[in-house]
């Protein structure tokens, strides 16, 4: 997806509790928010096996920014034997957990 679009997504979880975000996500109707929430929950789980007595309710998301990655150059045909070129962008998705205390 593109960064552009994905960010639109990323502005409404960070600040969050862990758990209310990741019930935004699930609930929002954007493409980007399926790619999202897999990372929150890795970012949750590696949270998990980190810290043993961590209580998950004081997780909350501290930072969470989209950067730009590749970008694929592809041809879509065009009538009269012509092509139109496009890319297909990605995005590299970080989100950072912190623990209030």
């Amino acid at each position: 997806m593109s960064p552009q679009k994905a960010r639109l997504v990323i502005d409404l979880i960070r600040g969050k509790d862990a758990n209310d975000a990741a019930v935004t996500l699930k609930l929002i109707n954007k493409r980007a928010a399926g790619p999202i929430r897999k990372v929150l929950d890795a970012a949750i789980a590696n949270a998990r096996e980190q810290s043993e007595g961590l209580d998950e309710d004081t997780l909350f998301v501290e930072r969470a920014y989209i950067d730009e990655g590749p970008r694929m150059k592809r041809i879509r045909p065009a009538p009269m034997g012509r092509a139109f070129r496009y890319q297909r962008r990605m995005s590299h998705i970080t989100i950072e957990l912190g623990e209030k205390e």
